[in-house]
């Protein structure tokens, strides 16, 4: 098989002299490269390399994405399951009241026992979100669901003493148990 030169003279369309001439300055660019200490820079080397380095970047950051996205799944399921495993009765039914919280700017209702609002007025219950609707779960199951994700907790009071300080000018008057807002 003859070289790319050698078919175009052939076929005519370049003649010797422009042949000799390319020969001749290919050897010169190859000398001149050889004997400097600068060296060659290959442009299309230099293009696959960084494309290579820009797809490798590249999956990183899916592979990143998608990491973020199976452990955001996980906490999701650990906290369905937490929930589920540890709700309470919201009461019986016949002497519900109902309990007012907040959820984000919303208000939210819903019919609890007399003995479950004074649990969580008190912080010993805590109200969480499962899907659409709302359960009551041990403050310590509240605690753990809002270490994996604290949007999932809507109340969660702290713990309050009954106990009356000495030095309080107010003392002697008592807040009614039957409060409501």
């Amino acid at each position: 098989m003859a070289s790319l030169q050698d078919q175009l003279l052939k076929a005519g369309l370049i003649d010797t002299k422009k042949a000799k001439q390319a020969n001749k300055e290919k050897r010169k660019e190859t000398n001149v490269a050889r004997r400097s200490s600068e060296e060659v820079v290959d442009e299309i080397k230099q293009s696959a390399e960084q494309a290579r380095l820009e797809k490798v970047e590249r999956d990183r950051e899916l592979n990143r994405q998608r990491d973020l996205e199976l452990q955001q799944k996980a906490i999701a399921a650990q906290i369905k399951q937490l929930i589920e495993n540890h709700r309470q009765p919201k009461g019986a039914g016949n002497g519900d009241v109902e309990y007012n919280f907040t959820d984000g700017k919303l208000i939210k209702k819903m019919r609890v026992s007399s003995l479950v609002l004074e649990q969580i007025a008190r912080g010993l219950l805590g109200v969480v979100k499962l899907g659409d609707g709302y359960e009551v779960v041990p403050r310590i199951v509240a605690d753990k669901i809002a270490q994996r994700d604290e949007k999932f907790v809507v109340v969660a009071n702290t713990k309050t003493d009954n106990k009356v300080d000495e030095d309080d000018p107010y003392k002697d008057y008592v807040i009614p148990d039957d409060l409501m807002w």
